[in-house]
Formats: structure tokens, sequence, C-alpha cells
């Protein structure tokens, strides 16, 4: 069985004496990290790498998750309890705006966490890593409103989030998008279309899940610059709380060498009722800062993977 020490004296050396967070007190959120607080931080991140998501690593990648007969997922043994340890101790919204309750702690400090995360158990960490991304593109292009709507749940881990835009006929040219948008003349439109290898787009972890998905308005310019970003949560708000299901469904969940346990899904969208993120056709430059924050994850990832598969090949070695 494979195993998992997070390397915290490491991660901290960075922190103090290579990146020298300290010189930069003066920075929103740097001074929260000062004296021991942050190896106090490191040291909790690593508790929960090592005791709740390590053990669950090759369990839930043999058992996978589960496409039910309504389109719903199920999620490998664990993962829902040990998601619900992840929200509680605030790891989502660790680099969040405090004032939608996030942390405020600078992001290199959730990314020094998130590799722990990933090394220990990377399927079930893309959960929690694609709402982060969500909260930043909400955080920076979403309107007032959004925002105190959005923001609490997924910073909370009520919710969580994830982002659509490869579609069947388009992988890295997103001008080719045939997603459409039809406004409904009440602020609203409905959305139509299929998205493919949609990590987390589908589970029973949250109470909610907020898809932000790229589609083209009828009449839009082609290419680029006919796309926008709207925001199409799985279950329609009804005043301050949930109502009915949105149109929108999980159609199969592929199958992903070593992340079994997260639903990376081909997502169906009927009619289903979004909202606008920023300006219309403008939908490509939000949707670029959830992107080249999943880039830096994904980093973190190839990061985290390196370290426990040298910590398991030098076990083996030495067992040899």
């Amino acid at each position: 069985m494979p195993s998992y020490k997070a390397p915290v004296a490491d991660a901290l050396f960075l922190a103090n004496d290579v990146f020298r967070l300290a010189d930069h007190a003066d920075l929103a959120g740097f001074a929260d990290v000062g004296g021991d607080t942050l190896g106090a931080i490191l040291d909790e991140a690593a508790k929960l790498a090592e005791e709740v998501m390590a053990p669950l690593n090759r369990t839930g990648d043999v058992e996978g998750c589960t496409r039910r007969q309504d389109g719903s997922v199920e999620t490998p043994d664990g993962f829902k309890e040990a998601y619900a340890r992840f929200a509680e101790g605030g790891w989502i919204g660790l680099a969040g705006d405090p004032t939608y309750g996030g942390q405020g702690l600078p992001f290199v400090v959730a990314a020094l966490a998130n590799e722990f995360f990933s090394s220990a158990n990377m399927a079930l960490a893309m959960y929690p890593g694609l709402t982060q991304g969500a909260i930043t593109a909400i955080t920076l292009h979403g309107s007032d409103a959004q925002k105190e709507f959005y923001l609490p749940k997924l910073m909370s881990g009520e919710w969580s989030g994830t982002m659509n835009l490869t579609e069947p006929q388009c992988g890295t040219d997103l001008g080719l998008v045939r997603t459409k948008a039809v406004p409904a003349g009440d602020g609203s439109y409905r959305i139509s279309g299929t998205k493919i290898f949609i990590s987390a787009g589908e589970h029973d972890l949250t109470d909610n899940i907020v898809h932000l998905v790229l589609a083209r308005i009828e009449g839009a310019p082609e290419g680029t610059k006919g796309i926008s970003l709207f925001v199409v949560p799985k279950l329609l708000p009804e005043g301050d709380g949930l109502g009915a299901a949105n149109g929108v469904t999980c159609g199969s969940i592929e199958s992903k060498m070593g992340i079994h346990g997260n639903a990376t899904c081909t997502m169906i969208y009927e009619d289903a009722v979004g909202w606008l993120v920023s300006e219309e056709n403008k939908g490509l430059r939000a949707m670029f800062t959830m992107m080249n924050e999943a880039r830096v994850g994904v980093g973190v990832q190839g990061l985290a993977l390196g370290e426990v598969a040298a910590q398991n090949a030098g076990a083996y070695a030495r067992d040899r």
C-alpha cells in the first residue's frame, strides 16, 4: 500500500528562506502567516492529507465513481466524509476574500496546502480545487449579486464549482464552441449544448454544483470574440434556498488513469437556466481567470505526484 508523509519542513524552508514571506508583511494577508502561524497551518494540512485523504486514494481509484440511471453520480466510499472534513476545516476559502467567508491568506499558502492534498489523493482534492477556480472567476468578474449569492456557499464548501469549456468538436480551439445561449427576457438565458471532460461535473459531495459555462449568444460574432460566460447552477435558486433541478445532467463518466475517484463528466445542457458573468462576448477573458489558476493547480499536481512517487520509490528501493 503506497504511503505519504507531507514534507512540512521542506515547505517551511521554501516559505521562510527562499520565498521569504516575512519580507512581504505589508501586503494583504502576509502578516497573518508570520511567526509560527504558517507552520501550524501546514501541520494541520498534513494531518488532513495523511490521515483522512491518503487512506482513500487507492480504494477510491479501485471503486471509482458510479453514474446512476437518473444521471446523478455517487462518489467512492469515504469521499463524502473526507470532503466534509475538508470543508469544515476552511481549506477551500483559505485564500478567499474575507468579505464572503474566506480567510484572506496569500495564494502561496493555499498552493502549499494543495500540494499536500494532491499528493495524498488527487482525485478527491480536485473537487475543492475546481471550486477554488470558480471562486476566483466569480470574485473578479461576477456582479455584486452573484458574489453575494455564490461565494459564501462556495467558500464554505456547501456548494462546489466547475469550469465548462471543451466540447466534442473543439478542444483547444474555443472559437468553435457551439453551446448556445438564448435570452429569456427576464435577465436569464437558456443554455443548450454538450461539454466534455468536465472534472467534478456531477457528484454527491455538496448540495449544489455551480457550473461556469462558455456559450454563444444568438447573433454573436464568430470565433472567440463571440463567446460569453454563464453561471449555471445544478439546482435553481428559490428565495434564500434551493428549488427545482436545472436542465443539466451527466451523460457519462470518463475513465482517467489514477483518478477514477473524480467524476470527469460529459455534461448535457438542455434549456438550462443561466446568468451572464461579466459582459456579452467577453466570456473568454473571464474564463481565462479560472484557466490560468487551473494551470498553476496542474503544476502543483505535477509536483505533488512527483513527491509522493519519490517517497514510495525510495521506500521500495530500501526494502528491495
